[in-house]
Parts: C-alpha cells; sequence; structure tokens
C-alpha cells in the first residue's frame, strides 16, 4: 500500500482507535480501582477478622480445656460406676451362685428322700405281695382243713373236737412242752423277787394321820379404819389388789380382819405378805400396791428355794440341781387330796427308805425316788399332761439317775413296776396318802376346774392376765388396753364364754367380766 493510502486510511479511522483507546483506559482504570479497592476491603477485613479470630481462638482453647476437663470428669464417673455396676454384678452372681447351691442342694436332698420314698414303697409293695402270698395260702391251707373237716363229718361233735385236738397236740405238741418248761424255770428265779414285791404290798395298808388343806387366809389389821384405805376411792385399791395378786379380798363387818380367799395358796401368800406390808406402811395406792406385789413375789421365791432345799438336806438326798430344788420348793404351796404335798414328799421318801432297809433294796433311790415323786405337781397347772409324764420330763431334763425315774414313774400303775423300789415307792405313797378323812375329791377337783378355767381362758392371745374368784363363779379378764379397744373387749368376753360352755363342765353359771385399764404417763424433768 502506497503512503497516501495508508494515511487515508489510517486518517479515517483515529477518532475510532481514539475512542477506543480511551474506553480501554477507562475499563483499565475501573479494573485497578476495583482491585485497589478489592484489596483495601480486604485487609481492613484481615486487619478485623485478625482480632476476632484471635478472640475466637482463645474462646475454643477454653472451651477445648473445659471440654476436656468435663470429659475427664466423666471419664472418672463412667469408671467408677462401671467399677460400682462390676461390684453389683459380682455380689448378685455371687448370690445367684450361692441360691443356686442351695438349690442343687435342696434338690439333691428331695432326689435322696424320693430316692428313699421308692425304696419304701416298693419295700411296701414287697411286704403287700407278700401278705397277699400268706393270705393266699391260708386260704389254701383252709380249704385243705375244710376238705379234711369234710371227710370226717360223719363223726360226732365229741368225735370231732378229739380229733383237732390230737392234730394240735401232734403239730405243736413239742413247742408247748418247752414253753411249760423255760416258764417253770423262770418261775424259780422270780419266787425271791416276787416275795419282796408281795411284802411291798402287804405294806400298802398302813395310814396315819392327815394334814388339813384349806383355801383362804385371814389377815389381822390394827383397826377397821384401815378398810378404808384398803378399798380406797371407788374401790380401786382393792381393784389393783386383786388384780395384781388374783385372788378375792372379803372385806366385811368381821372387825379387824380381811379375808383372802384364793384357790391358788401361792396367791394367797403373795397376797397376805403384800396386805400385810401395805398396811405396815400405811401408803396404799395402786402404784404402791404394785411395787409391794412384786417384792412380795420375790419374797416368796426365796422363800420357794429355801423350802426346796430345806426338804432335800431333811431327806438326805444330795446332788440334786438348784432349779430343780427350787421346783421341789414349789411343792410347799401345793395341795393334793387335802394334804400339803412337800410334806407328802418328805413322808413318802422317810417311809421308802425305811421300807427299802427292811428288804435289803436300794436305799439311796427309794429316798429320792420318794422325794420326787411328786415333783410334776408343781408345774401340772402350767404344762399338759398327768402329774406323773410331768415329773417324768422334768427328771429327764436334769439328768437323774434312770433307776429313780423308774421307781417313781409307777406310783399310780400309770407304768408297769420295773423294780421292787417302785413297789417300795408306791407303797410308801399309799401310806402318806390314805389316811382317814385326807381323800376329799370335790376339794381336788374343784381346784382342777378353777385351773382349767385360768387355762382355757390365758390361751386367747389378747388376755393379759385371769384369775377365777367367787368359788368359780366369776372370772376376771384383764387386756392389754394397748392392743384391745372397747369393741374388741367385748368380743372377747362373748368369745371367752363360748368356749367355757362348750368345753368345760360347771356348776350353775360362770360371770365373765373382761377389764381395759387405760394409764396415762408423763414425766417431768
Amino acid at each position: 500500500m502506497s503512503p497516501c493510502a495508508w494515511t487515508e486510511a489510517v486518517g479515517g479511522k483515529v477518532p475510532i482507535i481514539m475512542e477506543v483507546t480511551t474506553l480501554l483506559v477507562g475499563v483499565g482504570l475501573a479494573a485497578i480501582g476495583a482491585v485497589l479497592g478489592y484489596i483495601a476491603r480486604q485487609t481492613i477485613a484481615k486487619r478485623e477478622l485478625s482480632t476476632a479470630e484471635g478472640q475466637a481462638a482463645k474462646m475454643i482453647k477454653e472451651a477445648e480445656k473445659k471440654a476436656a476437663d468435663v470429659t475427664l470428669e466423666a471419664k472418672n464417673k463412667a469408671v467408677d460406676i462401671l467399677d460400682e455396676s462390676k461390684q453389683e454384678v459380682k455380689t448378685q452372681e455371687e448370690e445367684i451362685r450361692e441360691q443356686k447351691r442351695r438349690l442343687e442342694k435342696r434338690e439333691e436332698q428331695l432326689e435322696n428322700r424320693l430316692g428313699e420314698i421308692d425304696q419304701d414303697k416298693q419295700k411296701l409293695i414287697r411286704k403287700a405281695d407278700e401278705i397277699r402270698a400268706i393270705q393266699a395260702e391260708t386260704e389254701r391251707l383252709r380249704n385243705e382243713e375244710l376238705e379234711k373237716l369234710e371227710k370226717i363229718a360223719r363223726l360226732s361233735r365229741e368225735e370231732a373236737e378229739k380229733e383237732v385236738y390230737r392234730l394240735i397236740e401232734q403239730e405243736h405238741g413239742e413247742t408247748v412242752s418247752r414253753r411249760i418248761a423255760k416258764l417253770e424255770k423262770e418261775g424259780e428265779e422270780q419266787i425271791e423277787e416276787r416275795a419282796l414285791e408281795l411284802m411291798a404290798t402287804v405294806l400298802q395298808k398302813y395310814s396315819r394321820s392327815h394334814v388339813s388343806e384349806f383355801t383362804t387366809t385371814t389377815v389381822a389389821i390394827p383397826s377397821d379404819d384401815i378398810k378404808g384405805k384398803i378399798i380406797g376411792k371407788e374401790g380401786r385399791n382393792i381393784r389393783a389388789l386383786e388384780k395384781e395378786t388374783g385372788v378375792e379380798l372379803i372385806v366385811d363387818d368381821t372387825p379387824e380382819s380381811v379375808v383372802i380367799s384364793g384357790f391358788d395358796p401361792v396367791r394367797r401368800e403373795v397376797a397376805r405378805l403384800a396386805l400385810e406390808k401395805l398396811i405396815s406402811d400405811g401408803r396404799i395406792h395402786p402404784a404402791r400396791i404394785e411395787e409391794t406385789v412384786e417384792e412380795a413375789r420375790k419374797a416368796i421365791d426365796t422363800k420357794i428355794k429355801e423350802a426346796g432345799e430345806a426338804a432335800a438336806y431333811e431327806a438326805g438326798v444330795a446332788g440334786l440341781h438348784p432349779k430343780l430344788l427350787y421346783i421341789l420348793g414349789r411343792l410347799r404351796y401345793r395341795y393334793s387330796y387335802k394334804q400339803n404335798v412337800l410334806l407328802h414328799s418328805l413322808e413318802v421318801s422317810y417311809i421308802a427308805g425305811a421300807l427299802a432297809a427292811e428288804l435289803g433294796a436300794n436305799v439311796a433311790v427309794a429316798k429320792k425316788a420318794g422325794l420326787l415323786h411328786d415333783i410334776g405337781k408343781a408345774v401340772d397347772h402350767e404344762i399338759e399332761g398327768t402329774h406323773v409324764n410331768i415329773g417324768i420330763r422334768i427328771l429327764e431334763k436334769f439328768n437323774v439317775q434312770k433307776e429313780v425315774i423308774d421307781a417313781m414313774k409307777s406310783h399310780h400303775d400309770d407304768y408297769p413296776h420295773a423294780s421292787v423300789e417302785s413297789y417300795i415307792v408306791t407303797a410308801a405313797d399309799i401310806i402318806s396318802a390314805a389316811r382317814p378323812g385326807a381323800r376329799k375329791e370335790t376339794a381336788e377337783k374343784y381346784i382342777k376346774r378353777l385351773e382349767e378355767l385360768e387355762a382355757l381362758i390365758n390361751s386367747f392371745p389378747a388376755v393379759e392376765k385371769s384369775y377365777a374368784i367367787q368359788a368359780g363363779r366369776e372370772v376376771r379378764v384383764f387386756v392389754n388396753p394397748e392392743k384391745t379397744d372397747d369393741l374388741t373387749a367385748m368380743k372377747l368376753a362373748q368369745d371367752i364364754a363360748g368356749r367355757i360352755q362348750d368345753e368345760l363342765k360347771y356348776p350353775g353359771e360362770i360371770k365373765v367380766v373382761v377389764m381395759r385399764e387405760t394409764r396415762s404417763i408423763a414425766v417431768a424433768r
């Protein structure tokens, strides 16, 4: 291209180029401005961001530290909980294993027991089979005998009997002969012993005077003014005394005396001692009555112990257990058929010792058995059974010699006589007891009836104490006020009356009085 042509061409396009250039420069400047603005904004943002990020980083570190602490604490707690759980699981597993061992042991015992039962069952089955076989054999023999009898049925009755006797003698004659010879030999050996027994039996016919029994005690008082104190306001003193002692106090017009009535001599003696002490003291009120009665009971216990020791000493019987001596001493306040049982036991001991010496028997065994032959009567109103069986159990408990027990247990012929000493004790008992006027069965039945009446009432769980008074025509029942309300007390009286009607025999009627006493106690300090 020629220069002119280029010039023309360029000259025509210069404005366009300049516009484009200007536009490009503007765009570039704008871009540079934008970049510079962006850089400025980023710088400012980075400055602000560095400050926030520092705070955030610091907060994050603190949070992470706290989180680490919490995590560590949680891990420790988790470990503790896990250890406790493991311990509990271990304990439970041990308990389960122990229960499992017990169950296995019990199952083993049951299996053994079942095995024993099966063995016993098999034995019974075999025994039953044997019995059935024996029955079958018996039936067969019976049929054979019947056939034989049918063959001889043409004989007369007398001839048939002779034939039967002949067969029996033929089969069992040798056995009968041997038995007769043995009895003859044993009879020769028993002649001397039988003679001693006959002598002891003959001595049972002896008798002498008796000791009377009484059921009342009279207490002398200084003046009749004391009777008012004994009765107390609205009768509270006399009721408290009767409740604590279980007797009936008769305060009547008899001058300078009060009568204590009751079938139990121990209760009467406790009441007598307590009443005499109250009268001498002058302070008579329910609280003092309780204290005095308790003191009287302790004094009676001491007397009972001394009485038992004195009786053993007088009889010359040594080596008895202290508790056995105490039980023996209780017989001082026990009467049987109008006899004081302790004095009766002493007499039996003396007589038995003398008889044993004369007959050449064991004197020590006879004296000890005579002294202890009625020991069961000391507690026969508290324990079920005859006084003989109770006495046997008492003596066995305290390891008394078997010879003594054998000698005392036959004195009422409840058991067969096992020795000469047993006959001697029986004879001595009858010699001491069988006296003109000594046996009063009505008095014995009366005491027995009252004891049965009180025992029946005391069998009720709600009953605290009970006493039969008015010759058994009235019973006073004391219940615990904390366990029994008024409605229950009324029902209890009806229940007791119903059982008395159904289970006991008594003359007339019996009045049942259930007493519920409420006490309010406070202590001032």
